[in-house]
């Protein structure tokens, strides 16, 4: 146990570097990243037009799409403080849209948009679209327009690899389980498990590092974020159970932009058929030892 502990302890230190780096830290760059030989290559659609898109057109105008994405998610959507290249499962989801909507690989630029301002940044034009664990809901309709699902994730728990007494919210009864502070999955454990020892932190990075240093028994949060974590380590971590809650992840459009976002939808589902979706899941947070789940069923609601 004690061989165990101090390689953890090691290990979290490197993890904790590479985390902090990717909340937007000066920090180490990845221990390791998505492998590129992995990767889809994507065919661009050279002929793709959408002149009913304002979006498309703009985009085609300036010669570059203009898209969306988080920085500091594993394996999602993380940047790498070294040399600014943007990596992750979201970030092949809008890579191999923007080949079915005509664009080079090249003409892909890639902005950090804040969950709080995604909304505002489609409304006022500064994206073209976002693709960054977007939950879609009624509420967000509202306001802004959703390609997908393209992920169906949900609360879930990392535990540490050699944890066999955790294997669902259910085994958390005495357990110290960490969260994000005022987070959505904080509050569900908070009600609907309370005989679990809740403590939050203002990241998940924290949570992780203390997990690893045998601080917290269990993390817990989207379940797709959870496996980024875990494709760090693998060897140490792993995401245990079914996710206890259901969150669509989509692609945020502008509102009203209905040939983008159906545009989007074909895209998606001929991606999905073609095994470019899996090979970008499996490249990415396939790396946690999970294998690449059935994607969700495309929903093209009507226009609004």
């Amino acid at each position: 146990m004690l061989r165990t502990k101090n390689l953890a302890a090691v290990l979290a230190g490197v993890l904790l570097a590479v985390l902090a780096a990717g909340c937007g830290r000066e920090g180490s760059p990845p221990v390791k990243g998505p492998k590129a030989g992995a990767l889809p290559r994507y065919t661009v659609d050279t002929d793709f037009r959408l002149p009913e898109s304002k979006t498309w057109v703009e985009a085609e105008k300036r010669g570059y799409l203009v898209v969306g994405a988080k920085e500091d998610q594993p394996y999602l959507g993380e940047k790498d403080p070294a040399t600014g290249v943007y990596s992750g499962f979201d970030i092949e989801i809008a890579r191999m849209m923007a080949a079915s909507l005509g664009f080079e690989p090249d003409t892909i630029s890639f902005r950090t948009i804040a969950s709080a301002n995604r909304e505002t940044a489609l409304q006022n034009g500064q994206i073209d679209y976002y693709v960054g664990t977007y939950t879609i809901n009624d509420m967000r309709k509202k306001l802004v327009g959703f390609a997908g699902p393209y992920y169906m994730a949900g609360q879930g728990l990392l535990v540490r690899s050699d944890e066999n007494d955790i294997k669902g919210p259910q085994d958390l009864a005495g357990k110290t389980v960490c969260s994000a502070a005022g987070s959505t999955p904080y509050q569900r454990i908070a009600a609907d498990y309370p005989d679990a020892d809740l403590v939050a932190y203002d990241t998940y990075s924290i949570c992780v590092d203390n997990l690893l240093t045998f601080q917290v028994d269990a993390v817990t949060t989207d379940d797709a974020i959870l496996l980024g974590f875990a494709a760090k380590a693998p060897d140490e971590m792993k995401v245990v159970g079914k996710p206890f809650s259901e969150e669509p992840y989509g692609i945020g459009v502008p509102r009203g932009d209905n040939a983008l976002r159906l545009a989007l939808d074909d895209a998606l589902e001929a991606n999905e058929k073609n095994g470019n979706w899996k090979k970008a899941f499996e490249a990415t947070l396939g790396l946690s030892g999970v294998p690449a789940p059935t994607p969700p069923p495309i929903d093209r609601y009507p226009a609004n």
